[in-house]
């Protein structure tokens, strides 16, 4: 994972500046290529207490009567999908592609994710039903349960939240964990609230009141999820990238007179990739512009993984001449 990895330049020689190209290859960071155990790890313990309060919290939510604690555990769903993202980007990122796969196997992870958008969309959808029945039908609630095991569920997300502080200001991947469970803190104080409605106030539609709430972080949750893999899948350019902005900047460099086929798209989190065709200028040298092209893309716009291909500018138009007998030319 190397920020400052030198340019590959590809000179196909004896075929006209039409065969230069130029390739500049590096990894922006949270792939995890320079200590990967260390975040490991700290995902895999995240992991590890995450989902086993989860199941301890839907077990209880489900003997207690709560849809608070059931609805808390579905955002605790969403951090486990998320911190088994986190891991599995540790593990493939780090992995070297195939001839089968030439970027690697990246894209697992953004398929994991887009199924898990999903699953916390229709999650988010049961606990609102549900919740609206509970509201015409009030059911009994154990109000001590509740408030003892969302206490700590709290507790829990203060825990993990504390391990991956450290690593996400340096990891993309485990930064996104990190504000995950930061969210699912917001579920756990909303369970709170029901069960101190519930045990002092006797009040047992507030837990299906705050369920809903809790149902809304769940599919914020979900449709940021499938938002941004959705947009990966479909090649869209990434949302912080300005496309325009790239091509002034290509247009702008030294020995481009114009430009077409540009394509941006993201591979997977935080790889960002880039082909353009640039038309040389007259007396421009291809691996130099390319070269030029690609080292302002990468400081400018952060842009590591690119191609360049450059092209011969056009022939000169033919002009016929009138000449006299002699040879002399007419005007």
């Amino acid at each position: 994972m190397s920020a400052s990895a030198p340019a590959a330049e590809h000179d196909h020689g004896g075929h006209g500046p039409r065969a230069h190209g130029a390739h500049r290859h590096g990894h922006q960071g949270g792939h995890g290529h320079e200590h990967p155990t260390a975040p490991t790890r700290v995902l895999a313990l995240a992991l590890a207490l995450t989902c086993s309060f989860m199941v301890v919290e839907a077990v209880i939510g489900l003997t207690s009567g709560s849809l608070a604690l059931l609805a808390d555990a579905g955002h605790m769903l969403s951090d486990t999908g998320a911190l088994v993202l986190a891991l599995v980007a540790q593990r493939f990122a780090s992995r070297p592609r195939t001839a089968r796969s030439t970027f690697g196997l990246r894209r697992a992870e953004v398929l994991a994710a887009f199924v898990n958008g999903v699953a916390l969309a229709a999650t988010a959808l049961w606990i609102i039903v549900e919740a609206f029945e509970r509201w015409l039908t009030p059911t009994e609630i154990h109000g001590e349960a509740l408030l003892l095991t969302a206490c700590v569920g709290l507790g829990v997300n203060a825990l993990v939240a504390a391990l991956l502080m450290r690593g996400q200001r340096d990891n993309l991947n485990v930064r996104a964990a990190f504000l995950h469970v930061l969210t699912d803190a917001l579920g756990s104080v909303g369970a709170i609230l029901a069960g101190v409605a519930v045990v002092t106030l006797g009040w047992t539609r507030a837990d299906p009141a705050l369920s809903v709430l809790i149902a809304i972080l769940v599919a914020l949750s979900g449709w940021r999820v499938l938002r941004e893999t959705t947009t990966i899948l479909l090649e869209a350019a990434p949302s912080h990238l300005d496309v325009r902005a790239i091509e002034r900047t290509i247009l702008d460099s030294s020995g481009v007179a114009s430009l077409h086929d540009l394509h941006v798209w993201r591979i997977s989190d935080a790889f960002d990739a880039l082909t353009v065709h640039v038309v040389l200028e007259r007396g421009a040298h291809g691996i130099e512009v390319c070269q030029d092209v690609a080292e302002r893309l990468r400081r400018e716009h952060l842009l590591e993984h690119v191609t360049v291909q450059p092209e011969a500018p056009p022939p000169d138009p033919l002009v016929s001449v009138r000449r006299d007998r002699d040879g002399a030319p007419i005007s």
